[in-house]
């Protein structure tokens, strides 16, 4: 077995190791692992990762942890899928996806994405953003997400063309030296004074078995949002939400702490709101990664903007502008 790859076909029999490669230094060991196990559903992936049977230098690490040059992995026996037996991404999602390239150079591409689609494929979806632009530009293999949106967020979605600018634009989040802005619609009167919110996030298993962000007094990772007033409606209030940090969830989880949820969220939001909205034509979650802002350590700046999507635009029509 080549020592920097993983021998794919055995993987049902025994565990299997591999000495990780320069090239992939800095690359999250989820998406190197999702990459190499085809066929084996994310979910799987992940639990294998929180349960500690994936190891690097024979210690557990996070779904987040990044690779190291000279890293020894080991991967436990799983059962992948038969080759073929997932389904392409279609020829409708392919074409949606080349009318919605923002930015395209030698080394970035933006892309805006649409609402319906994750950026990864799962166990009852096959493809996502990444699948689907790798069948768009197959000349691009080494093609990867800089950073995730939630598959109800629509907008902005930077993507590395190789290793190398992957790992620039990796530092450069880690730095907290990119700037992102979110358009949002909440519930109610958003407070003027309430410009900044800062807490502890962490993650929790729901008893249903799904993974759920909640705010803490001193566990989890620090998490900073700020906020300003766009435009008061009758019954609520369209932000500019500016993340400082990147945490999961974490726009929606700290305009639920404020007493305000996003329109449409079914996981953080509120139900008797989110039924009154409907009424506008809304069947999403409002929000909207605006514009996407980073200069590169080669000086380059980097300024992509996806305008409001039709959907969102029309439910602000509806809405009723509040007094004064």
């Amino acid at each position: 077995m080549n020592k920097h790859d993983l021998s794919l076909p055995e993987l049902a029999e025994g565990a299997q190791y591999c000495e990780v490669a320069a090239e992939y230094s800095g690359q999250r060991i989820d998406n190197f692992l999702i990459a190499r196990l085809k066929g084996l559903p994310r979910s799987r992936l992940y639990r294998i990762l929180r349960k500690g049977e994936v190891r690097v230098n024979s210690k557990r690490v996070r779904p987040t942890y990044r690779l190291q040059a000279g890293d020894r992995l080991r991967v436990p026996p799983v059962r992948l899928a038969e080759t073929g037996t997932a389904l392409p991404p279609s020829e409708a999602s392919v074409n949606t996806l080349s009318k919605r390239i923002l930015y395209e150079d030698d080394s970035v591409m933006a892309i805006n994405k649409p609402a319906a689609m994750p950026v990864h494929g799962g166990t009852h979806l096959h493809y996502g953003v990444i699948e689907t632009l790798r069948v768009l530009r197959p000349a691009l293999p080494q093609l990867q997400l800089v950073h995730r949106l939630d598959r109800g967020t629509s907008g902005c979605l930077l993507l590395a063309k190789d290793l190398g600018s992957l790992r620039e634009l990796h530092a450069l989040w880690q730095a907290q030296a990119v700037e992102k802005r979110y358009i949002t619609l909440v519930q109610g009167e958003w407070p003027a004074a309430c410009t900044t919110i800062e807490t502890h996030l962490v993650k929790n298993q729901e008893h249903a078995g799904e993974r759920v962000v909640e705010v803490s007094t001193n566990e989890g990772k620090l998490a900073r949002t700020r906020f300003a007033v766009l435009e008061r409606y009758a019954k609520a209030t369209l932000l500019e939400v500016t993340p400082e940090t990147g945490r999961m969830h974490q726009i929606r989880v700290h305009c639920t702490h404020a007493g305000h949820p996003i329109a449409g969220d079914e996981k953080y939001g509120d139900a008797g709101f989110n039924q009154w909205i409907k009424q506008t034509g809304l069947r999403r979650l409002f929000l909207h990664a605006a514009m996407i802002r980073c200069t590169l350590p080669s000086g380059q700046l980097i300024e992509v903007k996806a305008p409001l999507e039709p959907a969102l635009q029309a439910c602000l029509q509806h809405l009723e502008i509040a007094p004064g």
